[in-house]
């Protein structure tokens, strides 16, 4: 490969890997949002940057590239990032802070600052291209950066909007933030409705159609909380929990999903609320492998090891050690390590 055409491709990764940091960051951000115009436009970024990140990972491969060391590592470091923002974005930080209004609009205001990176990175790419005879890429990147300029735009029509929301809240003391209506909320509501209707039809049915929702990221997690908000001990997944102690109740807890420790953490925070197990729950809580994972059997856990590589393994591997300790996903685990 020319000298001339590894840049190119080099500032191709790097706007490849922004993209994909940025759908997981999207996700989070309409989890937390209400219904609306503001939602709709995230709805509607949510939607080309899968698009752009295909397109440009599609461009990297015409131009026979993967990207180079430098967009490798930039890509490990914001999809790092990616995850982080993610994490920190989610519905249950509307349960302490500031308000929810306050939240979307810095939400927003991260957005408008994300935009004006996107459109700095594609002029970049566009100018390279062009200096290099690259007509195709250069191509490629004016049509993305018009679509990041149009919604730089739409989010900026929307930060006076939302900046009016926080002073009804904050000022006047009239909040509107209802987080019943955020996206998780319809999410779960939605699962809930796929899920009830179909157990009318079948149950084994109903069961697979409530694992596929929990894959989307966030929802489990609403989920658990939700229901754990107005649970029984009868409905944990820890048996006569009422009766027992909080180092029993502890060293039960990395047996569960991250849907059931939610629901034990909203039960315990309604109930005894002891320092002990709610700190042992903080130390579980986090990512899966992958959304749905906690879903799984040990035979499609390990179907998936096999199909994803050592960085799924050593995922699957950290996991697993911190919660359920399975042999066999453990070992498949090893085994894909060992092969990679």
């Amino acid at each position: 490969m020319q000298a001339s055409q590894q840049k190119v491709v080099q500032y191709l990764g790097e706007a490849r890997a922004s993209e994909q940091a940025l759908i997981r960051v999207l996700q989070s951000q309409i989890a937390m949002t209400p219904r609306g115009t503001y939602r709709t436009a995230l709805e509607q970024h949510l939607r080309q940057t899968r698009d752009h990140a295909t397109r440009v990972d599609d461009r990297i491969s015409e131009l026979g590239g993967a990207g180079s060391a430098l967009g490798t590592a930039v890509g490990a470091v914001e999809s790092v990032v990616g995850q982080v923002l993610a994490v920190g974005k989610t519905p249950l930080d509307l349960l302490r802070g500031s308000g929810g209004e306050e939240k979307v609009l810095k939400n927003a205001k991260d957005a408008a600052a994300t935009e004006a990176l996107e459109i700095a990175t594609y002029t970049a790419i566009e100018r390279l291209a062009q200096d290099v005879g690259d007509t195709e890429t250069a191509r490629l990147a004016v049509s993305i950066r018009g679509d990041e300029e149009k919604m730089l735009a739409r989010v900026m029509r929307e930060i006076p909007k939302l900046t009016d929301a926080v002073a009804r809240a904050e000022v006047e003391g009239s909040p509107s933030y209802d987080v019943t209506k955020t996206g998780a909320a319809d999410a779960t509501r939605a699962a809930g409705r796929t899920a009830k209707g179909a157990a009318r039809r079948t149950t084994s049915r109903a069961k697979r159609t409530a694992r596929q929702a929990r894959k989307a990221p966030g929802v489990a997690q609403v989920e658990g909380r939700a229901k754990g908000a107005v649970a029984s001990s009868g409905d944990l997944a820890i048996p006569r929990y009422d009766e027992l102690t909080a180092d029993e109740v502890a060293g039960r807890l990395r047996e569960l999903s991250q849907i059931d420790l939610a629901k034990v953490d909203a039960y315990e925070r309604r109930h005894e609320n002891r320092a002990t197990i709610l700190s042992r729950i903080s130390t579980l809580r986090g990512d899966e492998p992958w959304p749905g994972y906690d879903e799984l059997t040990v035979g499609e856990i390990e179907a998936a090891i096999g199909a994803g590589g050592d960085d799924r393994a050593q995922r699957v591997r950290a996991y697993e050690r911190a919660h359920k300790n399975r042999a066999g996903v453990l070992q498949a685990a090893e085994r894909e390590r060992a092969t990679a």
